[in-house]
């Protein structure tokens, strides 16, 4: 009778990157740090890991159970590995095993063989610590996602990435420390955001720039393609315009980039905001029509980091709408605007916020008032009582603007700033 794959295992493996070779010598790497041997014998074959990912071995060693722990940091059965029934009824090994080698590792990892070799225990880190940071950084983007940049989020993200790189004065495997690097990466990324949002540049750059270290340090081209799509949104804040276009090409070149359209079509979207902003319509429609495609190809379901979860059908909308409303092309950008706040889920606060004001923007560049100064007044209740991240109040400072511009004597206008000035000023 055919065993039945081991979906827990195989999912886990492709959504942590591994391969089997890969986890074949890591998990080797690991038997021969808890055992201190300087050769851990016949290595795991990578053939024994297509084994477990088909089921046809439902219960690894010993030493490797213990290490396929360490390494993930969840239980072996979390991993949809099980004794067969022939096992609990009769204690056997499911691969082929030396007695003696499994008897010696027990000792040496558990019993007071174990005490007498490796000496007092010392605290390591594993796949656990690895799971507790990733959880408190998927909060924090849930945070962002809801309220946008501010002081208590950049703050709860450089303690983040402050633990992160403790943690490496501890043991660990290489994966461990390759997966903690990544989350300082990701963490102190998520500090620039805060900035960035919050229009705090002298603060962002440096950041930006810890993050890249980082970033590299750990080999996460994930991490690196956060941090250039980053960097592209403070360039426009700064009027660097040629800057932005710059840091979307180094995202659009990361490996993030190239091997998952959803990255690919995020860098094409950075691009393209920089064309419309530069003035160069054709690529800049060029561009967006490059993210179009590129999104088509992506699949959803594919795990990625928490922090590229904004990005869809929605927030290429979004990006649409500025750079029609750059081009001069306002009812395209006014349609946009209305297709993102359509598509755009309720719990990314920030971003609703965001497109709300683009379409106001769009309305009022159509001589619009009414409707313009309507819509603005559906987007300070999306953000409850929390202030105003300060790229939105510049944008609401630029529809202030734009409405004196288009209408200076006009009452509206008037009433405009005397109504909203406490909403649009707090900080």
């Amino acid at each position: 009778m055919a065993r039945a794959r081991n979906e827990a295992f195989v999912a886990w493996m492709e959504r942590e990157g591994w391969s089997a070779p890969a986890l074949a010598k890591e998990l080797d790497d690991v038997v021969r740090d808890l055992t201190r041997r300087s050769r851990p014998g016949r290595g795991l074959s990578e053939i024994t890991v297509h084994k477990w990912r088909s089921g046809e071995t439902s219960w690894p060693q010993e030493k490797y159970r213990i290490a396929l722990e360490e390494v993930s940091g969840l239980a072996v059965a979390d991993l949809g590995f099980a004794p067969s029934d022939r096992r609990k009824k009769k204690p056997a090994p499911v691969e082929d095993e030396d007695p003696v080698h499994r008897r010696s590792f027990l000792a040496l990892t558990t019993g007071s063989a174990g005490a007498a070799v490796l000496g007092p225990p010392v605290a390591g880190v594993g796949g656990g610590d690895v799971l507790r940071l990733r959880q408190q950084l998927d909060a924090l983007m849930v945070l962002d996602d809801s309220r946008g940049g501010h002081d208590t989020l950049e703050r709860a993200a450089l303690a983040g990435a402050q633990e992160a790189v403790a943690l490496q004065e501890k043991p660990a495997t290489q994966r461990i420390r390759q997966q903690l690097f990544s989350l300082a990466a990701d963490y102190t990324a998520t500090a620039a955001w805060s900035c960035v949002d919050a229009r705090q540049s002298s603060r962002a750059q440096p950041l930006h720039e810890r993050a890249l270290h980082l970033a590299g340090l750990a080999q996460d081209p994930a991490a690196t393609m956060r941090v250039w799509n980053s960097v592209a949104i403070l360039a426009h804040q700064r009027g660097a315009h040629a800057e932005a276009l710059a840091a979307g090409q180094a995202a659009r070149a990361t490996a993030a980039a190239r091997r998952d359209p959803l990255f690919a079509s995020l860098a094409h979207a950075r691009i393209a905001i920089a064309h419309a902003h530069l003035g160069d319509h054709r690529p800049a429609m060029r561009s967006l029509d490059h993210a179009e495609k590129a999104l088509a190809k992506a699949d959803p379901a594919r795990p990625r980091p928490s922090w590229i979860a904004f990005y869809g059908r929605a927030e290429l909308h979004a990006i649409t709408s500025i750079v029609h409303d750059r081009l001069g092309n306002s009812p395209a950008a006014e349609a946009a605007s209305h297709h993102a706040l359509t598509a755009l889920p309720q719990v990314f606060a920030r971003n609703r916020a965001f497109a709300t004001a683009r379409l106001a923007l769009a309305q009022l560049h159509q001589g619009d008032l009414d409707q313009a100064t309507a819509t603005t007044a559906r987007i300070f209740p999306l953000l409850g009582d929390a202030a105003l991240p300060g790229r939105l109040r510049t944008l609401l400072g630029d529809f202030h603007r734009d409405l004196i511009t288009t209408a200076p004597n006009a009452p509206v206008a008037r009433e405009w700033a005397d109504r909203y000035r406490t909403h649009w000023s707090r900080t």
